[in-house]
């Protein structure tokens, strides 16, 4: 039996978008082993069959001498389990697990989920991350990418190794059976979505702002807001906006199909460094129109005027012109955009494509297929 080995952030992440790839493997025989921070879902993991090995990557920190620490924890870990493959994913798995992988002469498979901040914004830090991560990506069989921007940062800043093989995928797809196309809303009342971390570079302030303009010109909308508080000081900042009657915020939501349900549009005004935004692929494959932003990692969920509105990046007027434009709108119209996104979701996006893809490099990487 082959073994593959998963590094990744956390448990949570690994179900929501890599279960997909962990059935794959299991039925193709393969004993999968999930290696990140065990947070949610760890019993719907091991059910199918993945054992799991509890590492706490530091996501968010830039301390070298916990990075080395972890670093040394994956090192360990690929010497005991001795995988014939290793995925990664996120950031310092990529980098880190990318290392010992190199050491360790394993075949690996880097997929590049967004730059994050310290890579993508100039500085002393992203010149270190940069470098960092041209390291870990050196030895790899193929890199895979979730945007072209992504990827043309890397060649752009001279991280791509020599003769490297690049895949580019439609994000982490979405399992169209899971999200399927719900009844488009009737009624007076105007749903708006907003779902995410809670974090300025998400958008927030922005959706905030608006909210309470269009509320005020249009009394029968509602705007929801799901999501965690990755920053504390939004705690207090949404508790008055609710109470001012312009929001309704629900917290972190297991199942976020009542809100899908009953929105009548998705609003993402996100300008942070990410991959794909599932949230958005979720939103299309549900029938729902989306408002975005024109960045990578947005924009390529949506046609604009079609399937929903592209908006400038930290643009609130803007923000504001299309949840004014879709107000416009005839009921059909809405429901029309939603169908179209959908539409987009089947053709582009079915995360069946994303798993076809791994297997195929999988099989590569270890001399079961041509090159």
């Amino acid at each position: 039996m082959k073994k593959a080995v998963m590094l990744i952030n956390d448990t949570t992440y690994a179900f929501n978008l890599r279960s997909a790839i962990i059935e794959k493997l299991i039925s193709e025989n393969f004993e999968v082993v999930v290696v990140g921070q065990l947070l949610k879902h760890q019993d719907k993991l091991k059910a199918m069959g993945a054992s799991l090995i509890g590492v706490e990557t530091g996501r968010h920190g830039t301390n070298p001498f916990s990075d080395l620490q972890l670093m040394n924890t994956y090192k360990k870990i690929l010497k005991t389990e001795r995988p014939d493959v290793v995925l990664s994913y996120n950031i310092k798995p990529n980098v880190y697990g990318g290392m010992v992988c190199q050491q360790l002469k394993i075949p690996y498979l880097p997929n590049v989920t967004g730059l994050g901040t310290p890579v993508e914004n100039p500085g002393p830090l992203q010149k270190l991350t940069t470098r960092l991560y041209k390291i870990g990506v050196a030895g790899a069989n193929c890199i895979f990418f979730q945007n072209s921007e992504n990827q043309a940062f890397f060649e752009n800043h001279h991280m791509m190794p020599k003769r490297a093989k690049v895949r580019l995928l439609p994000g982490s797809g979405v399992d169209l059976d899971a999200h399927p196309a719900f009844e488009y809303p009737e009624g007076d009342t105007i749903h708006f979505q907003y779902t995410s971390r809670i974090l300025k570079e998400k958008g927030i302030d922005l959706y905030l702002a608006a909210a309470k303009a269009i509320h005020e010109k249009y009394p029968s909308t509602v705007f929801h807001i799901c999501g965690g508080c990755d920053d504390e000081r939004y705690i207090q900042i949404l508790k008055e906006a609710q109470a001012a009657g312009y929001i309704v915020y629900h917290g972190q939501q297991k199942d976020m199909t009542p809100f899908l349900k009953q929105a009548a549009c998705i609003v993402h005004p996100s300008y942070y460094p990410e991959g794909m935004s599932n949230v958005l692929l979720e939103g299309a494959a549900s029938a729902r129109p989306i408002i975005a932003t024109d960045r990578a990692g947005c924009r390529e969920t949506v046609e604009d005027g079609v399937t929903g509105f592209l908006i400038p990046i930290k643009d609130e007027q803007a923000l504001i012109e299309a949840l004014e434009k879709f107000m416009q709108m005839a009921p059909q119209q809405r429901k029309a955009m939603g169908l179209a996104g959908r539409a987009k979701m089947e053709r582009e996006f079915d995360r069946r494509l994303v798993v076809q893809a791994y297997w195929e490099e999988i099989q590569r990487a270890l001399g079961d297929m041509d090159v």
